[in-house]
């Protein structure tokens, strides 16, 4: 009762303040887009920017604690559009929509928040290095899927084409790439900058999950509710089972482990309705899915919490 009390529910009550600001007009819908859009694409971006170009790389970036969370997202999206398709015989593009629903966690907006809540900022290491991958990880496999589904006798290279050009407009990619040049090339910033980037990337999470309030807000629970379910049983219960198997499989060490399952463990992000709407397909299902997810994830994250000890 402690984690749920402690590290759970002051994540939560943020989104509830910012649903509820939301939902009683104290907070209207045009200022939660603008909310969003400086989290999303300035606040988030510069937090990912700042953490990357200054992540020891050499000590983080395991390939096990990569495979673990991956191969559990990616078995997400291929039960989620499988089941899709042929449980509920959605059309193609449709079910990879619903597919990306089983194959994106919140892994910015709760993930980091809950880990930071849960065991300290100290912690965080890992998920940065799942993070750094994450956004680039789940376009390629969203856009790449969607354009195949829709190609109607496009090329191969006119497909990955559009698939290329959506990533290099993805503020999340920039800022992620932007970390690793940094972090590579060794570039000295200047501490002047330094403080200006910790100033934006300070308020990158705190924004964020009382805009997630107030974009919950903005949704009606409808849609079809069996796609729904599909959708939340993969996010919140198959993926973080399969990455808990595969980090202990791996050797995890018990840092990693706690960090891969915990952002394993997230409800799907409000991109899968950004990415469901960007293509015009299952965007009620996407929107009910971040909405119900998100509310029952409050136990079954208290559960791994349990678990992960």
């Amino acid at each position: 009762m402690s984690a749920l009390v402690e590290v759970i529910l002051p994540v939560f009550l943020v989104i509830g303040f910012g649903y509820f600001a939301t939902w009683r007009g104290h907070f209207p819908e045009t200022a939660i887009e603008g909310l969003m859009k400086f989290t999303q694409n300035f606040a988030i971006p510069t937090l990912l920017f700042r953490a990357i170009s200054s992540l020891d790389l050499s000590q983080s970036f395991d390939p096990a604690l990569l495979t673990s969370f991956y191969v559990g997202a990616g078995s997400g999206f291929a039960v989620a559009f499988l089941g899709a398709r042929y449980l509920f015989k959605r059309p193609w593009p449709d079910s990879v929509a619903i597919g990306f629903g089983g194959l994106f966690s919140n892994s910015v907006l709760l993930g980091l928040a809950i880990t930071e809540r849960a065991y300290g900022i100290d912690a965080l290491g890992p998920n940065f290095v799942i993070v750094s991958v994450h956004a680039p990880f789940c376009y390629v496999v969203g856009v790449t899927a969607m354009e195949f589904a829709r190609a109607q006798g496009k090329s191969l290279g006119a497909t990955m084409l559009s698939v290329l050009r959506s990533m290099a407009r993805n503020a999340l990619v920039i800022g992620i790439a932007a970390g690793f040049a940094v972090n590579f090339t060794g570039l000295a910033l200047p501490a002047v900058f330094t403080d200006a980037v910790d100033m934006m990337a300070r308020a990158a999470l705190p924004a964020a999950i009382f805009g997630l309030g107030g974009v919950l807000a903005c949704y009606k629970p409808e849609g079809d509710m069996g796609v729904v379910a599909l959708i939340v049983t993969v996010s919140l219960v198959l993926h973080p089972t399969i990455t808990y198997t595969l980090g202990q499989a791996l050797g995890l060490s018990h840092g990693q482990l706690r960090s891969a399952v915990l952002t394993a463990s997230m409800a799907p992000g409000i991109n899968i309705y950004v990415f469901a709407n960007m293509y015009g397909v299952a965007r009620r299902v996407a929107a009910t899915a971040v909405l119900v997810a998100t509310g029952l994830s409050i136990l079954t994250v208290w559960v791994w919490l349990a678990i992960l000890g």
